[in-house]
């Protein structure tokens, strides 16, 4: 993506009764409902954020075990608080993508611009290839220029893009951006922001982030 999560399912050694299939249809429509996206065969270790946008809430998993890097570097920026006050400030559909072969949907954040010159280094690109992640409906991920060029910016995947997987296409260097979780609450939020109005990709205006917390902490 211009500068802009598969989770192995656990073993089982105990068969398990097979759900109701009235079960599982009420299931799914609590998922719906409540805008959760399935994490089917994606269950290693977590930690959650809450992202609190003025449009509402989007939960996050992030993969502590399989992106530690990339979720760590993450977490500086949330505990610094960087993100508060901050935007999701681009939305890319399928309609606004003209000088684009590969088409993806995303939506994009950056940090409090009072921090734009005073982040962190750069960290190295920890592509799918080697963490298993993969770029799925509700993924979180690194937005960069080159290869290990990630510093605070972030986007989540609208439906698969398996274009922006190690060995994409998207980005000419087909190395792929570093997913490092997947949202669990608040895909309808997503969907939302990446329906607001735009001019072009830019949000008009950016919907502000309130802030970004661990789940967990300081509670």
């Amino acid at each position: 993506m211009d500068h802009c999560v598969t989770i192995a399912p656990r073993s089982r050694e105990r068969r398990l009764m097979r759900p109701l299939p009235s079960l599982v249809v009420l299931l799914s429509i609590v998922l719906t409902l409540t805008g959760a996206v399935p994490t089917s065969g994606q269950d290693s270790p977590s930690l959650f954020v809450l992202i609190e946008t003025e449009l509402g809430r989007i939960e996050v998993a992030m993969d502590m075990e399989r992106a530690p890097a990339t979720a760590n570097n993450f977490l500086e920026y949330v505990r610094a608080g960087h993100f508060t006050d901050g935007q999701f400030h681009r939305t890319v559909t399928l309609d606004n993508q003209p000088d684009n072969e590969i088409l993806i949907e995303v939506i994009q954040a950056s940090v409090n611009r009072e921090f734009r010159e005073s982040g962190y280094e750069p960290i190295s690109l920890e592509r799918t290839s080697t963490t298993g992640l993969k770029h799925l409906d509700g993924t979180i991920s690194m937005a960069r220029g080159g290869p290990d060029s990630a510093t605070s910016s972030f986007f989540i995947c609208v439906g698969d893009q398996p274009s922006l997987d190690f060995g994409g296409k998207r980005n000419a260097d087909g190395q792929g951006f570093a997913a490092f979780g997947r949202v669990t609450q608040g895909m309808d939020v997503v969907r939302k922001i990446q329906q607001a109005p735009a001019e072009g990709q830019s949000l008009t205006p950016p919907v502000r982030i309130l802030s970004i917390t661990v789940i967990g902490e300081n509670d």
